[in-house]
């Protein structure tokens, strides 16, 4: 059996939700939640899978630690200072809960550019994901400042800390359709990403 990392896998399932209507974590795809796609994934990848919400009561039957924001109202920045805040070990996989297709092999291509840096950050043709990236402890303090500055971006951070950018011509050939990358926050970009993998699966 493949030797799990000694990370977090942690799914920031926070946000509010507002376009889509309902809660996107619960939203099936090819008939499974999105929240219970990628929480079996960083079961087999990590010794650890967090999952930041403020709505514990719809994680409950998740084999997870389920925390609560640490900094209410500030987004994907406060969740994912909460989510580095609870992990057990120095690296934590932090994503949005929205994702569907994360692959493995590109998980674990991000985990090979571990090297002592704090942020380890894919960039693709739209730019940056933080949303898909390998954050360190070390980033704690940095995060605080930035939310303490009014500044809510997870990138705004990046310039106090050690970043590693992956670019995507190193690991395209393992995501040609930069499929990991895609979410879900409207039901037009539902109805759009169920017939871009019905197209590819026929």
């Amino acid at each position: 059996m493949e030797s799990k990392y000694s990370a977090s896998g942690t799914i920031l399932s926070g946000g509010k939700s507002i376009r889509m209507g309902q809660n996107k974590a619960l939203i099936e795809i090819e008939g499974t939640p999105i929240i219970s796609r990628i929480h079996d994934l960083f079961r087999r990848l990590f010794q650890e899978v967090i999952i930041v919400t403020n709505q514990k009561e719809s994680f409950i039957n998740f084999d997870s630690k389920i925390c609560q924001d640490l900094i209410p109202d500030k987004g994907a920045l406060g969740g994912l200072y909460t989510g580095i805040f609870f992990s057990s070990f120095q690296y934590s996989f932090c994503v949005a809960c929205d994702m569907p297709f994360i692959n493995r092999s590109l998980v674990q291509y991000l985990f090979e550019n571990v090297q002592g840096d704090d942020v380890i950050v894919p960039r693709t043709k739209d730019g940056l994901q933080p949303l898909h990236a390998i954050y360190s402890k070390n980033c704690l303090a940095p995060i605080k400042r930035i939310i303490e500055e009014g500044k809510y971006r997870i990138i705004d951070f990046y310039k106090l800390v050690k970043v590693k950018i992956v670019d995507e011509r190193d690991f395209l050939f393992l995501d040609p359709l930069r499929e990991s990358f895609m979410n879900v926050n409207t039901p037009e970009e539902l109805i759009s990403i169920t017939s871009v993998k019905k197209l590819r699966l026929k």
